[in-house]
Order: structure tokens, then C-alpha cells, then sequence
């Protein structure tokens, strides 16, 4: 008869003892994420002494989508205070209306300055 010798000790972690558990132990840490949202932007039409009134009221309509009413009151506005608030919108939103309106107004030669702002 052969003599068996007994097993080696194990020295790894114990499985029972959740301080020496590894990565699989199956703890779940639980995150929140949190979504930001994104910083809004007021586009702004500025007074000029030459545009006429009518073209500046046709651009409401058209690039910002207002109606009829609605765009005359903001051109009284950019008339009488001397700027108006044409819409708020997000970031890229309000630099691509910016761009329509500059580009609508060099296209037609006039001096119509558009610009943005944080709101």
C-alpha cells in the first residue's frame, strides 16, 4: 500500500469572507447619471438705420417661423429699443438662424445685424 500524501493548504481568498472577495463577488455599486441640459441661447436682431422694417418682419416669418403678428411686435422692438429678441434656442440651433438671417440680409444688401447670447 501507498502512502497518499494530503492535499496542500489553500492560501487563496475565502469566498465567505466579503473584505477578501475579488471583483467577482457580485457586489453591485449603482451610479446615477445625471444628463445636463444644454445652455440656451438668445438670437438677437439689432437696429439699423437702412433695412426696411418689411424685410426684417419677412425674416421673422421665415427664419424664425413667426407669425405675422408676432414678428411685426419683435421688429417694432428691434425699431423702437433698438434690439429684439427673435427666439432662445440651443447652441447650434441659434448659430445656424444667426447665419441664415446675416447671410438673407447680405444677400439682399442690407446692413441687418444678427447676433447671439447666452440667456
Amino acid at each position: 500500500m501507498t502512502k497518499q500524501t494530503p492535499p496542500a493548504p489553500h492560501n487563496g481568498p475565502k469566498r465567505d469572507d466579503p473584505r477578501e472577495q475579488g471583483p467577482e463577488s457580485g457586489v453591485v455599486e449603482k451610479t446615477e447619471i445625471r444628463t445636463k441640459r444644454p445652455s440656451l441661447y438668445k438670437v438677437l436682431l439689432l437696429n439699423d438705420d437702412y433695412t426696411p422694417m418689411e424685410f426684417v418682419v419677412h425674416l421673422l416669418r421665415e427664419v424664425f417661423h413667426r407669425t405675422e403678428e408676432e414678428a411685426v411686435r419683435i421688429m417694432l422692438s428691434v425699431h423702437q429699443d433698438g434690439v429684439g429678441v427673435c427666439g432662445v434656442y440651443s447652441f447650434e440651433i441659434a448659430e445656424t438662424k444667426v447665419a441664415q438671417v446675416v447671410a438673407a440680409a447680405r444677400h439682399s444688401e442690407h446692413p441687418l445685424q444678427c447676433t447671439m447670447e447666452k440667456a
